[in-house]
């Protein structure tokens, strides 16, 4: 997600946080600290206030990651491919492979709102039995309490029968599960996400007319359900109209390609103004392929370091790009894009470069299949 760092890791997965996040726990710290902890235990100092609501926030970033490291964990133990966990204003976005079957699809999802309904059920229980307890133990109470509601909150909402919402995505492989068609799941899902994000975004409107602040908030999301819901039904369009398609099929061959040993300054003038390409595939000594590289990261390059810096060093390593077989289907080499390469696929046959797939070459299948009398 673009305006994101890199915190770390979290059971092995690198996690990132959207500049939203800070703006995020300010909003829950203030609203902890100046609204709800002062109704509830009156008499204590603004300085308890102010950091009980900053300790409460952080709990419930806490209990975010967890949510997401739960989705990511068991992505991992099924073999889904994980790619980050990101945190933003509007919860948690872990980005991954698409599960190869219904019930991996099922637990994957079931495991955030799982994990965020137990950790919300061990924070009221923790809360109740502090509340039983005089003096200091009121303030902690209140934010355990009120950290357990917004667990079970975000779990049950999350619950909703709206892709993305994994709510959404537990439809989807009930659907896939019980139909066993996998595009027909994903279209009645992500439909459900689309209806269900106009229903948000417009209660949110009604909400907001009236006065209350959080209808703003509904807005969004429902304005975020609509945009990704439609996004998502697109691809499932997509793979509809390119099932039983072999990547042999969509590829394009020969290939433009050039030497990662080269320099940059000597991969611009021999290579990348000849070929009129954007995105480059790269060659090691053996002609196999190593990675792929941008020319507008080796127009980045200080003119400086170009006679010094090596095309290899600038480019994504083949470890990180989508790679297919010729005999590979389409629908399966797709699902192996990433955001950091882009809509390429380099096809590869014992081990040799044969060909790439890219934007224009799905493009030109989907023209194929409307001809053929399908559905754009």
């Amino acid at each position: 997600m673009k305006g994101s760092i890199r915190l770390g890791r979290v059971a092995g997965i690198p996690l990132r946080m959207h500049w939203s996040v800070p703006l995020l726990v300010i909003l829950f710290a203030y609203g902890l600290g100046s609204r709800t902890l002062p109704v509830w235990t009156p008499g204590r100092s603004s300085a308890v206030y102010a950091l009980a609501g900053v300790v409460g926030a952080a709990l419930f970033m806490g209990s975010l990651v967890l949510h997401e490291t739960a989705h990511a964990a068991i992505a991992r133990r099924r073999k889904i491919p994980v790619e980050d966990v990101t945190l933003w204003a509007l919860g948690g976005v872990t980005r991954m492979g698409r599960p190869g079957t219904a019930a991996a699809a099922f637990l994957v999802a079931a495991g955030g709102p799982l994990t965020s309904l137990v950790v919300g059920g061990v924070a009221l229980g923790a809360g109740i039995g502090l509340h039983a307890v005089s003096g200091w133990a009121a303030v902690p109470a209140v934010v355990l309490l009120w950290l357990g509601w917004a667990n079970l909150f975000l779990g049950l909402f999350n619950l909703l029968p709206a892709v993305p919402l994994d709510g959404g995505r537990v439809m989807q492989a009930l659907l896939w599960w019980r139909t066993g068609d996998r595009e027909r799941a994903d279209l009645a899902a992500t439909r459900a996400g689309q209806v269900t994000g106009v229903l948000l975004a417009g209660g949110g409107w009604v909400v907001l007319l009236r006065g209350a602040p959080v209808g703003l908030w509904l807005v969004f999301i429902g304005l975020f359900v609509m945009v990704v819901a439609g996004a998502e039904r697109w691809q499932a369009a997509l793979h509809t109209a390119l099932r039983g398609i072999r990547v042999s099929d969509a590829m394009t061959t020969p290939v433009a390609t050039g030497a990662d040993w080269l320099t940059a300054q000597h991969f611009i003038d021999e290579v990348a103004v000849h070929s009129g390409h954007s995105v480059l595939p790269l060659l090691d000594f053996e002609g196999r392929p190593s990675g792929i590289v941008q020319i507008r990261r080796l127009a980045s390059v200080p003119v400086p370091s170009r006679d010094t810096l090596r095309v290899r060093e600038l480019a994504v390593p083949l470890s990180q790009c989508a790679v297919a077989e010729p005999g590979d289907l389409l629908t399966e080499a797709l699902d192996r894009v990433s955001l950091r390469t882009g809509m390429r696929i380099l096809v590869v046959d014992a081990g040799h470069l044969v060909g790439i797939v890219t934007g224009k070459d799905i493009s030109r299948m989907m023209r194929r299949h409307t001809l053929a009398g399908g559905t754009p």
